[in-house]
C-alpha cells in the first residue's frame, strides 16, 4: 500500500514534547516514515491506536492542528552502482551537488542475515596500520570498535583505513561530524582518487542529532546491496557510536522512558546489536566488515556504551597517545581481535604469530622496566635495551601513521629484534630464526 494514493492524513495531535508528538491513528506500522507539518518523522511507539512519532528536526513551531501524513513505509534508500563516490545525508539525499541516484528502493533497517547463510570468516582485511594488521589482524565479516578519547584523531585513523583497506567498497557512516571533519573526509577521498569505491552518509553537528539514528541503517543498506547483489567485500566505518547512543537517549528521555545505566535507554544493547550483527561473511564471497569508533567519556571503558559494545563485538582496538614518541598508537595491551587466529600464519607469513607474540612480550618487559625506573630502581642492561626497543617498536610499528604491508611489518620486527637482543632473548622457534634472523 505504498504510493501517494494511500497516504493517511490526520490533523489532531494530542500531545507534543520537544522531540515527539502523539496522536490517534489507524493502520500505522512501527518505524514508518511520516511528515508532521512537512518535517520528517518516524513512528517509535504504538499503544493501541495511540501512535508516537519522533520528529527528526524537533517539534518547535508545530501546533496540535498540524497536518500529519503517514507514508506507509519505513525510510528507504535507492541502491545502484551510482552510490559509489557520493555523499548523502541521513535521508539518503545527495549533499555533494551531484544528481539524484537512479536505482531500486530498499527499506532501511531490515533484519540481519540468517545465521544459516553465514560462513566462518577467513579472509584477511589489510589496513596498512601495523598496530592492527600485525597485532590485531581483522577478518572479513568481523565487527570491531575503536575505543578512543574524544580528543584523539580517530577520524584521521578512519580516513586512513578507508584509503588503505583492501576492500571493494568502503561505506562511511559519519554521525555528529564537525563541518571540518566532513570537509576533511570529502577532500581526502577526492584527492586520493579513491572516490570510486567510497560511499558516505553524513550527519554533521549543525544538523538535528536525532537524524543520526538513520545513518547506520542507511550505511548498512548500501553495504548489503554491494555484498549481497554484487558479491563484494565491503568495509563499513561508523563514527562516532557514542554520539549515536546519545541521540537514542535524547529520544527515549523525551518519551519519558526510565533510563538505565549512565542515563542510556534500556534498549541500548539491542539497538547496538542490531547494527553490529549486520557484519557477515557470505559463502558467495561477499562480506560486510564493521569498524566503529566509540569515544570514551574521560577514558571510562566501563560506561554503558563501550561496556555493551564489548559484549557484542569481536574485540576492540584501543587508541592512546604514547608519550615516548608523542604519537597516537594502537595499544597492544588493551587491543584484541578475537578472530585474528583465523588468518595470522595462514593468510599471512608462517612466522607472523611468533613475531607478534615475541614483540608484545618484549614490549611488556619494557613497561615493567619503565615502572622500575620511575620508582627509582636500577635498570639492568636488558631493561635498557627493552626500553629502547619499545620506543622504536612504537615509532615504526604501533603508530597509526605507519602504512606498510604485512610482510614489511614482519621484516621490521625482525630488524628490531636483531638490533636490541640476542637470539635467546627473542624466544622464537628455531626454524623461523634460521630463516629470518637479521643479526650477525
Amino acid at each position: 500500500m505504498s504510493g501517494q494514493a494511500f497516504q493517511k492524513i490526520y490533523t489532531k495531535i494530542s500531545k507534543i514534547t520537544k522531540a515527539t508528538c502523539t496522536l490517534i491513528a489507524e493502520g500505522v506500522s512501527y518505524e514508518e516514515l511520516a511528515y508532521v507539518d512537512g518535517k520528517p518523522a518516524q513512528v517509535v511507539k504504538i499503544q493501541g491506536n495511540e501512535v508516537t512519532l519522533q520528529v527528526f528536526q524537533g517539534t518547535a513551531g508545530i501546533g496540535t492542528n498540524a497536518e500529519v501524513v503517514f507514508t506507509g513505509a519505513p525510510p528507504k534508500l535507492k541502491v545502484s552502482d551510482q552510490l559509489a563516490g557520493r555523499f548523502f545525508n541521513a535521508y539518503g539525499e545527495p549533499i555533494d551537488g551531484g544528481p539524484e541516484i537512479e536505482g531500486e528502493e530498499r527499506e532501511i533497517g531490515s533484519p540481519s542475515v540468517n545465521p544459516v547463510r553465514r560462513k566462518q570468516p577467513s579472509e584477511l582485511i589489510a589496513t596498512g596500520i601495523a598496530g592492527i594488521d600485525l597485532n590485531n589482524t581483522l577478518v572479513t565479516g568481523q565487527k570491531i570498535p575503536f575505543f578512543a578519547d574524544p580528543d584523539q584523531p580517530y577520524n584521521i585513523v578512519m580516513a586512513n583505513v578507508a584509503l588503505r583497506a583492501k576492500a571493494d567498497k568502503i561505506i562511511l557512516g559519519g554521525m555528529g561530524l564537525s563541518n571540518d571533519d566532513y570537509l576533511y573526509f570529502k577532500n581526502l577521498f577526492d584527492n586520493a582518487g579513491a572516490l570510486n569505491k567510497i560511499v558516505s552518509f553524513v550527519n554533521t553537528t549543525d544538523q538535528p542529532p536525532v537524524e543520526r539514528l538513520l545513518i547506520p541503517d542507511m550505511a548498512l543498506t548500501a553495504a548489503e546491496y554491494f555484498a549481497v547483489d554484487k558479491n563484494e567485500k565491503v568495509l563499513v566505518l561508523l563514527t562516532d557510536m557514542t554520539l549515536f547512543a546519545d541521540a537514542l537517549a535524547i529520544v527515549s528521555n523525551k518519551m519519558d522512558q526510565i533510563p538505565s545505566k549512565d542515563s542510556m535507554p534500556g534498549s541500548l544493547y539491542s539497538d547496538l546489536a542490531k547494527i553490529y550483527e549486520k557484519a557477515v561473511q557470505f559463502p558467495s564471497g561477499g562480506s560486510i566488515t564493521i569498524i566503529a569508533v566509540t569515544t570514551l567519556s574521560g577514558g571510562d571503558i566501563t560506561h554503558a556504551i563501550p561496556d555493551n559494545t564489548g559484549y557484542i563485538t569481536e574485540g576492540q582496538l584501543f587508541l592512546r597517545k604514547d608519550s615516548d614518541i608523542n604519537k597516537v598508537i594502537v595499544d597492544p595491551f588493551r587491543s584484541l581481535s578475537r578472530l585474528k587466529q583465523l588468518v595470522i600464519g595462514k593468510k599471512t607469513r608462517p612466522d607472523h604469530p611468533q613475531v607478534m607474540n615475541a614483540a608484545v612480550r618484549l614490549y611488556a618487559d619494557a613497561a615493567n622496566a619503565k615502572t622500575k625506573r620511575d620508582n627509582g630502581f636500577d635498570l639492568t642492561d636488558y631493561d635498557e635495551r627493552c626500553i629502547q626497543f619499545a620506543r622504536e617498536y612504537s615509532e615504526k610499528l604501533l603508530a597509526i601513521d605507519v602504512n606498510i604491508a604485512v610482510d614489511e611489518m614482519l621484516d621490521t620486527a625482525w630488524e628490531l629484534f636483531a638490533k636490541y637482543f640476542n637470539r635467546n632473548e627473542v624466544g622464537i622457534k628455531q626454524e623461523f630464526m634460521d630463516k629470518y634472523w637479521k643479526g650477525k
